[in-house]
């Protein structure tokens, strides 16, 4: 791993992962979404030497790297290169038949944002890329400039809740092809509103961006996926944790635990408090919901 990237990615919700999640200590815990290890690592903590374990997958190899620097001096933990819509496949090889929990940061990783080269900021000036697992083949280029206008609006919309969303499909049409994110950034600008521009609340491109990471990682149908079977894989009273970031996200979570009858949901869902937000402001949209197997 060769890019430049010089920060550190801050845990969301880091405490109150623990405190709920962590029922159980010499249970077998898994962290769906490793990132840069720092939940793992407070999950391994917590358990200390009781015999439990945790195992951590992530799809996104060059953040595994870091994790596996970060999480060198615990041997309670594993990590794989899975995604989480695999972990039937990966807790079968490991002959794991339940677990007592299971947590997924639904989130961009600081690394995915700040590292040279990945594409999902639109803050830097990058090739189009957005994508969590690099191999896979579709990518945030291949989306911006082959898809049909009326696709790419829907999924602007639909991803990004963006309301001039066939505005900026239109002029992405116009102005192909496109090669990196600040092109993209520009003809944004040219396609909202004046006021848009000029929001301070939220940048103009948040939402197009979103929508496209959302399509190239095909999130929203992972998340679905995953939930639809996750149930299955929790020991009685097993826990699952879930961290959105945004309300399409929160809504199938919220959705699957007050619906599935398989799980409990414990509580209303957390957000970080006014100290967290103040020391890391990315923190200021998540949501974490726990449930529990019945």
């Amino acid at each position: 791993m060769n890019r430049v990237y010089s920060e550190r990615h801050i845990p969301v919700l880091l405490n109150e992962v623990v405190e709920w999640l962590v029922w159980k200590e010499d249970g077998v815990y898994v962290d769906c979404t490793v990132g840069e290890g720092g939940h793992t690592r407070a999950i391994a903590e917590r358990i200390g030497g009781s015999g439990g374990k945790v195992i951590g997958i992530d799809v996104d190899t060059e953040v595994l790297e870091i994790a596996e620097r970060n999480l060198n001096a615990y041997p309670n933990v594993q990590l794989f290169k899975f995604s989480y819509v695999e972990l039937p496949v990966l807790l079968g090889l490991l002959q794991v038949h339940r677990v007592d929990g299971l947590l997924v940061d639904l989130g961009v990783s600081t690394y995915q944002l700040k590292a040279e080269g990945r594409g999902f900021s639109f803050n830097q000036d990058e090739p189009l890329d957005m994508r969590m697992n690099l191999e896979n083949d579709i990518t945030a280029y291949h989306v911006v400039n082959a898809y049909p206008e009326r696709k790419l609006a829907d999924i602007i919309y639909n991803y990004g809740e963006e309301p001039f969303a066939r505005r900026i499909a239109k002029s992405i049409v116009e102005n192909r092809p496109i090669q990196t994110t600040k092109e993209l950034v520009e003809i944004i600008r040219r396609a909202v509103p004046y006021k848009e521009v000029y929001n301070r609340k939220r940048h103009f491109a948040t939402k197009t961006f979103q929508a496209i990471r959302i399509e190239v990682n095909k999130e929203l149908e992972n998340i679905s996926t995953f939930l639809s079977f996750v149930p299955d894989y929790l020991s009685p009273g097993g826990r699952i944790a879930v961290i959105s970031f945004h309300s399409l996200e929160d809504r199938l979570v919220k959705h699957a635990f007050r619906n599935d009858q398989r799980l409990r949901q414990l509580g209303d869902f957390i957000v970080p408090s006014f100290e967290e937000i103040s020391e890391n402001p990315r923190s200021r949209s998540a949501k974490l919901r726990i449930a529990e197997r019945v």
